[in-house]
Protein backbone atom coordinates (compact mmCIF):
# COMPACT_ATOMS: atom_id res chain seq x y z
CA UNK A 1 0.00 0.00 0.00
CA UNK A 2 2.43 1.79 0.59
CA UNK A 3 4.14 1.57 -2.84
CA UNK A 4 0.98 3.22 -3.62
CA UNK A 5 0.89 6.65 -2.20
CA UNK A 6 4.41 6.76 -3.11
CA UNK A 7 3.41 6.01 -6.90
CA UNK A 8 1.39 9.30 -6.39
CA UNK A 9 3.46 11.51 -4.73
CA UNK A 10 6.30 10.54 -7.68
CA UNK A 11 3.57 11.29 -10.52
CA UNK A 12 3.06 14.62 -8.77
CA UNK A 13 5.82 15.94 -7.96
CA UNK A 14 7.77 14.47 -11.53
CA UNK A 15 5.45 14.71 -13.89
CA UNK A 16 2.57 17.17 -12.77
CA UNK A 17 4.12 19.94 -11.01
CA UNK A 18 6.76 20.72 -13.73
CA UNK A 19 4.51 23.75 -15.17
CA UNK A 20 4.12 24.88 -11.74
CA UNK A 21 8.31 24.42 -10.98
CA UNK A 22 9.24 26.45 -14.53
CA UNK A 23 7.04 29.22 -13.61
CA UNK A 24 8.41 29.28 -9.56
CA UNK A 25 12.11 29.57 -11.26
CA UNK A 26 10.66 31.97 -14.11
CA UNK A 27 9.12 34.20 -11.14
CA UNK A 28 12.88 36.45 -10.51
CA UNK A 29 12.62 37.07 -14.39
CA UNK A 30 9.52 38.08 -15.59
CA UNK A 31 6.62 38.45 -13.05
CA UNK A 32 3.74 38.43 -15.73
CA UNK A 33 4.52 35.57 -17.25
CA UNK A 34 5.03 33.60 -14.11
CA UNK A 35 2.13 34.85 -12.71
CA UNK A 36 0.18 33.96 -16.08
CA UNK A 37 -2.14 30.87 -14.52
CA UNK A 38 -3.13 33.97 -12.14
CA UNK A 39 -3.90 36.35 -15.13
CA UNK A 40 -5.98 33.39 -17.03
CA UNK A 41 -7.79 32.48 -14.04
CA UNK A 42 -8.48 36.00 -13.21
CA UNK A 43 -9.64 36.33 -17.07
CA UNK A 44 -11.63 33.34 -16.71
CA UNK A 45 -13.94 34.96 -13.86
CA UNK A 46 -14.59 37.67 -15.45
CA UNK A 47 -15.54 36.54 -18.80
CA UNK A 48 -18.12 34.17 -16.66
CA UNK A 49 -19.28 37.02 -14.45
CA UNK A 50 -19.68 39.53 -17.39
CA UNK A 51 -21.99 36.16 -19.06
CA UNK A 52 -24.17 35.30 -15.49
CA UNK A 53 -24.68 39.18 -15.49
CA UNK A 54 -26.21 39.11 -18.92
CA UNK A 55 -28.20 36.18 -18.41
CA UNK A 56 -29.85 37.86 -15.30
CA UNK A 57 -30.68 40.97 -17.63
CA UNK A 58 -32.10 39.10 -20.18
CA UNK A 59 -34.23 36.94 -17.62
CA UNK A 60 -34.93 40.66 -15.86
CA UNK A 61 -36.09 41.97 -19.08
CA UNK A 62 -38.70 38.88 -19.48
CA UNK A 63 -40.23 39.21 -16.22
CA UNK A 64 -39.36 35.36 -16.00
CA UNK A 65 -38.83 35.76 -12.25
CA UNK A 66 -41.23 35.34 -9.87
CA UNK A 67 -40.94 38.61 -7.24
CA UNK A 68 -44.08 38.02 -4.92
CA UNK A 69 -43.07 37.92 -1.38
CA UNK A 70 -45.40 34.82 -1.30
CA UNK A 71 -42.36 32.77 -3.70
CA UNK A 72 -39.80 33.01 -1.24
CA UNK A 73 -40.88 32.39 2.73
CA UNK A 74 -37.45 34.20 4.29
CA UNK A 75 -39.22 37.63 2.43
CA UNK A 76 -42.54 37.62 4.53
Amino acid sequence: MKEFFEGIQSLFENVLFLPMHYFRSLELENWTMANIMNWLFMLIGFVAFIYWMKQLQKFNDNNEEDRDQTSHSFLG
